[in-house]
């Protein structure tokens, strides 16, 4: 089911652009991040502070059906504000791969599983290794997992 409430759209201009016309045409355009030719995903979340619906494109990282979303705002000393949106709400969570959204939960993983979504994260967008040399902070990787 969609998120209900408000929708707040990103205030860079590019993302909702981005966004509107991923939505728009199913997936099928605005579905790589801007001219690298790599796959995005859209990730619906509530807003921590607000309670809005909030949207935003994230590198696409999958694996047997479940995806990577990494925390990385390139590198920066800080966390992206969909981080704590995803932490404040990680049952309020919506995936779109693709023309059909679909309900996840999130989780942040630790250890060995980090580990191992890491190096997918990393081959599939190679600049989050660099991001993480940039910052003194481990960049969170969640997983959504789809809601059955």
């Amino acid at each position: 089911m969609p998120l209900e409430g408000e929708y707040e759209p990103s205030p860079a201009q590019w993302v909702r652009d981005q966004v509107a016309e991923y939505e728009a045409s199913g997936g099928t355009r605005a579905n790589t991040l801007r001219d690298t030719g790599l796959p995005v995903i859209i990730v619906t979340t509530r807003g921590k502070k607000s309670g809005k619906v909030r949207k935003m494109a994230l590198m696409r990282v999958e694996h047997a059906g479940q995806y990577a979303l990494v925390a990385s705002k390139g590198g920066a000393p800080d966390h992206p504000d969909w981080y704590h949106n995803l932490r404040a709400h990680p049952d309020e969570v919506m995936i779109q791969d693709g023309p059909e959204p679909f309900d996840a939960t999130v989780r942040e993983l630790e250890g060995e599983e980090r580990r191992v979504w890491w190096e997918r994260a990393v081959a599939a967008y190679p600049p989050y290794a660099e991001y993480q040399e940039k910052t003194d902070r481990q960049i969170p990787v969640l997983l959504a997992l789809p809601k059955r």
